[in-house]
């Protein structure tokens, strides 16, 4: 890996700015920032600035996006998930935590079949309070795993066969045996374990030659770890919260990070005035996937526990 060249976007920053995900048809870059309850799309210019940016505001926290592959995108936002279409309009979709005032939906990402997973988070970050659902192609809304503290990345090795889940709450990256038929997970095993107080893994992409890149809440960096999860690189970032990475761009060479600035001090904001916006970082000698898009329905549905 070459010396890594590091930029922030002069776009205006976000509280917690997260979910980078690039949208391959489009060529456009999605984004949301979670306490500013905002969605974000952006085209690029030649040299991998942002061109246009558009921006939907929401009536709640929004935790990830996706596009819909019919058109429109998916969000995980409040207490489950949404729909908003092309002219902005918002419908909710599946609302598993329904009528609940302390918990959020918080980070997630598509599989290749096209299903939609995000995960939830207490607001006082609770230990075990988390849950992990699944968006199904027919609308419903499954549970896949219950008893984690801060559900964050979500990504799949480049065969498909195996599913990676960060836990912020407790600092650990899950490895998962992955079905891609029927999107069961089994064999679950730790991979990353980040014990520095401080520092926890957040939101996480895996590029085509199966390295995965976790961004470090707290850490000021984003790191690459092998399928077997040993440290390869560390890539700093000038920003102490990085929450999420993915790669995007003409080539998808790029990796864009997403940044917060949340609960930050005045003295914490003159160390790191860029803290919340977005950074894109080249030179890194990887490539990664698009983001997958949601192939399910976009109505109304219920819950199966």
């Amino acid at each position: 890996m070459t010396r890594p060249q590091v930029r922030a976007w002069p776009l205006e920053p976000g509280l917690l700015s997260e979910g980078p995900l690039w949208h391959e048809e489009r060529q456009e870059l999605l984004w949301v920032d979670i306490l500013g309850r905002r969605f974000h799309r952006a085209t690029l210019t030649g040299d991998g600035t942002p061109d246009e940016v558009r921006t939907i505001a929401l009536d709640r926290h929004v935790g990830a996006v996706a596009p819909v592959a019919e058109g429109g995108y998916v969000l995980a936002a409040g207490h489950g998930f949404l729909f908003v279409d092309e002219a902005g309009s918002v419908r909710e979709l599946a609302q598993p935590e329904a009528g609940r005032v302390d918990v959020r939906m918080n980070d997630g990402a598509c599989d290749p079949q096209g299903r939609f997973w995000a995960g939830t988070m207490a607001y006082d970050e609770s230990p075990g309070a988390g849950t992990l659902y699944r968006l199904e192609l027919d609308g419903r809304c499954s549970t896949v795993l219950s008893g984690l503290t801060i559900s964050n990345g979500i990504g799949w090795s480049p065969d498909g066969a195996t599913m990676y889940l960060s836990d912020s709450g407790t600092g650990i990256v899950d490895a998962f045996d992955f079905d891609g038929l029927t999107g069961a997970i089994s064999e679950r095993r730790t991979l990353v374990h980040i014990d520095q107080p401080g520092v926890a893994p957040d939101g996480l992409t895996v590029d085509e030659h199966g390295h995965i890149w976790v961004a470090l809440y707290g850490g000021w960096a984003v790191r690459r770890y092998g399928p077997d999860g040993s440290l390869r690189a560390t890539v700093p970032i000038p920003a102490a919260q990085a929450t999420s990475c993915a790669f995007g761009g003409a080539d998808r060479r790029t990796l864009f990070v997403t940044t917060g600035r949340e609960r930050l001090e005045e003295p914490a904001l003159e160390r790191q005035p860029d803290a919340g916006r977005v950074f894109s970082v080249t030179g890194l000698g990887a490539r990664g996937p698009g983001g997958f898009p949601y192939c399910g329905r976009v109505r109304r549905a219920g819950t199966t526990r």
